[in-house]
């Protein structure tokens, strides 16, 4: 009988084990349930935790078969063992940030080539030490190259902190080879420890703030890590205690249910997100808006300082929508938020508060000077050409100015105080370009 954690192999009459059908049913269960969570939110690392679990669900098809004859048993116990390091795999590298780097893709690549050809070596060489040892060294030879070619890059943490753990891997499994005589169950039992322990080390940094999703998610990989130390020590010290496998199937369970649960959480974040901020600008909405300059307000009275509300209208934005299109009025609303973010301060808000109106809120250290000196800089910004594809678009902006507290000692009446003074600008423009419009036209006659 060949133990790995929650992996029991042995031959027998009947050539397909029956008994996995209900792990593999009720984690293509869960899968379907992850998919369909995953397909209606944009979480970074959903692809690679659905093939992840495609490979536990394999993982399970393969366990069935390992009763067979031949090279396909032998066959179904590599994939058996080797989907479960690939699915490991998979799940660490979703929560890496740079996983796009052609290093991270080749580290990857690197320890699965290297794990599947170490179990192949135990499966189809077992009385080849030489050829062990050559597999376990690869462990940690290949992500040590791999680092070491890309020095003049920078390197992350979480790459030192795998390219460690696959060296102590690699060191750990040459010396139980040289000290066992059979370390063959042991040996795939560290292997699968490492992989699933690299997978709660690797949760831990990406999520940082300890949700509940988080924190199952955790707790299960720990404990999917665990089985594979605690079955094999319950095997040798309680030989005659029968734990069922579904027992250590449990951990797999929970981590799916924690994975989830990260989904789930990250929709309702977004869902949060997009009811206080503009979806096209990425800018905080009015409600949030309102909710800023209450703050800001409230601030100020509290410590008798100045808060400055600016209110800007985009001038002919009307025209670019109908001439150009509403997709190039989508554009140069992009643009000027984009725009409006660099100019003010991080502690001021630059919030959308309708169709082509934004407003600014200026918090201390202000003063109405300062309030039209930021006024004229961000009217003179959008004075500038603006290229948004293959037009050339000018605007401008008519902005309206109120101090708190001379001018108003509310938000709802800040704000008014604001908006009819940037409509008394806007009137001033629009009499300006009426004016110049009807002295070229004398001009002309």
């Amino acid at each position: 009988m060949l133990v790995v954690g929650c992996l029991c192999i042995q031959g027998n009459d009947s050539l397909i084990d029956f008994s996995k059908l209900p792990d593999l049913i009720a984690i293509a269960l869960l899968t379907c349930a992850f998919a369909s969570v995953a397909r209606r939110n944009d979480h970074p690392g959903g692809g690679l935790w659905l093939l992840g679990w495609c490979m536990i669900a394999l993982h399970f098809i393969a366990q069935m078969l390992t009763g067979l004859h031949g090279w396909t048993g032998t066959l179904s116990v590599l994939l058996t063992l080797s989907t479960l390091i690939w699915a490991g795999t998979l799940f660490m590298r979703a929560t890496v940030a740079y996983r796009h780097e052609r290093a991270s893709r080749w580290m990857s690549a690197s320890f699965l080539g290297a794990s599947t050809f170490y179990i192949a070596t135990w499966l189809y060489w077992p009385a080849s030490a030489w050829m062990h040892n050559v597999a376990a060294a690869l462990l940690a030879i290949l992500p040590l190259v791999i680092v070491y070619s890309q020095q003049r890059r920078k390197q992350h943490r979480l790459r030192w902190a795998f390219v460690t753990q696959n060296c102590v891997l690699a060191v750990t499994l040459l010396i139980m080879q040289q000290m066992l005589s059979q370390p063959v169950d042991l040996v795939f039992n560290v292997l699968l420890f490492s992989t699933y322990f690299g997978c709660c080390y690797h949760f831990a940094a990406y999520y940082r703030k300890l949700t509940t999703g988080a924190f199952i998610s955790l707790f299960g990989f720990l404990a999917w890590s665990l089985v594979f130390v605690l079955a094999p020590l319950l095997r040798t010290w309680f030989p005659h205690l029968a734990v069922e496998d579904e027992v250590w199937n449990l951990p797999k369970y929970v981590a799916a249910v924690g994975m989830i649960l990260l989904v789930l959480e990250r929709q309702v974040e977004h869902n949060e997100y997009l009811a206080l901020h503009d979806d096209l600008t990425g800018l905080p909405n009015r409600r949030l808006f309102q909710d800023r300059l209450q703050n800001a307000l409230a601030r100020a009275r509290r410590h008798r300082q100045h808060t400055a509300l600016l209110l800007i209208d985009l001038n002919h934005f009307k025209q670019v929508n109908d001439e150009l299109g509403h997709h190039i009025g989508d554009m140069l609303l992009k643009r000027v938020g984009a725009i409006f973010q660099v100019r003010i301060r991080c502690s001021d808000t630059v919030a959308r508060t309708g169709g082509d109106e934004f407003a600014v809120i200026l918090e201390e250290p202000i003063s109405r000077t300062d309030a039209e000196r930021v006024a004229q800089t961000l009217a003179e910004l959008l004075e500038e050409p603006i290229e948004l594809g293959d037009y050339t678009v000018r605007t401008g902006a008519s902005i309206g100015i109120a101090m708190f507290p001379e001018d108003a000692s509310t938000p709802e009446t800040l704000a008014i105080a604001a908006d009819q003074r940037m409509y008394h600008v806007k009137h001033e423009h629009r009499q300006m370009e009426e004016d110049s419009l009807a002295l070229l036209t004398d001009e002309l006659s």
